[in-house]
């Protein structure tokens, strides 16, 4: 039995460690979490409810339109309802985007390190990559724009920046989406949209009337706290979706995740209530990076890259021991550093408390 021989190459996406495992293997009795990016405030009450309510529509297929929630999220972001793709989790959206666009005789630009999906599943389309080193942790737009030729068909911006939280300012977007050629595909990927605070944060939704030739991509799995249910989208042109929509598999989004988002755009005060608390939570970290000479990029998102001039999987292991679950900047393409998910206010104080202890052991085995 054959497979494609790239797959051969490849290795399975692989997450954080379950917090199950980690209770059994280091014989604990809690840990948390903080790994994966996910809403340490959980998701709306109302998202709770309207699962509750489903439950016995289980024996059902879900809508595969997705018709109900497609005109409240149409509504929502200021678009048409045929201007938006629903996928299971955004990185469906990823998967069907290369499905539809890219190809052995192709190739694909992105920047290096960022969502690592882009790169696996234009492998698996035996398409060629071309990464960018960022720059600062930002993304090399003028260089992404010169590696472009006429086989590109696919170019991704991450913003903000998965491992990074940099993003992408408003201006220099906007000179970069007027110098792309019309035959490439501008991939925006705005996970942590709603987290964003930053004045110069381009509103791209509006963007979608200039440039026929970009997608935008969001989800429910961050902010809004339904990352279990997967279920993300796209905007773009109404017939750009037309072409790409055989790509995606029928009834992809479950009636639970498609009643849960549905429920969570009534809850405004909550995503507002999560946005102001992680804003709390970055400055935790802000100010432990400032006290002890560590360097952090200023984040977008809701996580924080801190290079603590180790290897990041010691780091890693050493808060794993004691009940945090982190990710190693070593899969992530910056291995001196971890990648910490803000949590809330008590869960930050206890992982600054055992990173302080790390630090002050290092400084006192240097001495």
């Amino acid at each position: 039995m054959k497979v494609k021989e790239q797959l051969l190459k490849l290795s399975p996406y692989k997450p954080g460690k379950p917090i199950e495992e980690v209770k059994r293997e280091y014989k604990l009795e809690s840990v948390i979490k903080l790994a994966s990016n996910e809403n340490p405030y959980g998701c709306s009450p109302l998202a709770k409810q309207a699962i509750a309510a489903e439950l016995d529509n289980l024996a059902l297929y879900p809508d595969g339109y997705s018709a109900q929630l497609r005109e409240e999220l149409a509504n929502h972001v200021g678009v048409e309802k045929d201007q938006l793709i629903f996928g299971n989790g955004s990185d469906e959206i990823v998967q069907i985007i290369c499905r539809a666009l890219l190809s052995s005789d192709t190739n694909t630009v992105m920047a290096t390190p960022t969502f690592p999906q882009y790169r696996h599943n234009a492998v698996i389309e035996g398409a060629e990559i071309r990464e960018v080193p960022l720059i600062n942790g930002n993304h090399d737009l003028t260089e992404m724009l010169n590696v472009i030729d006429n086989k590109t068909t696919v170019v991704w911006v991450c913003s903000p920046n998965n491992p990074t939280g940099t993003y992408v300012e408003k201006e220099e977007l906007l000179t970069f989406l007027r110098a792309v050629p019309k035959h490439v595909l501008i991939v925006l990927d705005e996970a942590y949209y709603e987290y964003v605070t930053a004045e110069d944060f381009p509103e791209t939704v509006p963007l979608l009337k200039e440039f026929e030739n970009l997608i935008i991509l969001r989800t429910f799995s961050k902010a809004y706290g339904l990352a279990a249910l997967r279920i993300g989208y796209g905007i773009a042109s109404e017939a750009l979706l037309q072409k790409i929509e055989p790509a995606r598999e029928p009834f992809n989004t479950s009636r639970l995740a498609q009643v849960a988002a549905l429920a969570s755009l009534q809850d405004e005060a909550f995503i507002k209530e999560c946005k102001e608390q992680n804003q709390e939570g970055l400055k935790q970290y802000y100010t432990f990076c400032s006290e002890n000479d560590l360097h952090c990029y200023p984040s977008e998102a809701n996580f924080v890259l801190i290079d603590f001039k180790r290897q990041g999987d010691e780091v890693f292991q050493y808060l794993l021991e004691r009940g945090i679950i982190v990710r190693s900047g070593n899969a992530l393409g910056f291995p001196t550093s971890v990648r910490i998910t803000v949590g809330s206010k008590e869960q930050n104080e206890q992982i600054i408390q055992h990173l302080q202890q790390y630090v002050n052991e290092v400084k006192t085995n240097s001495l």
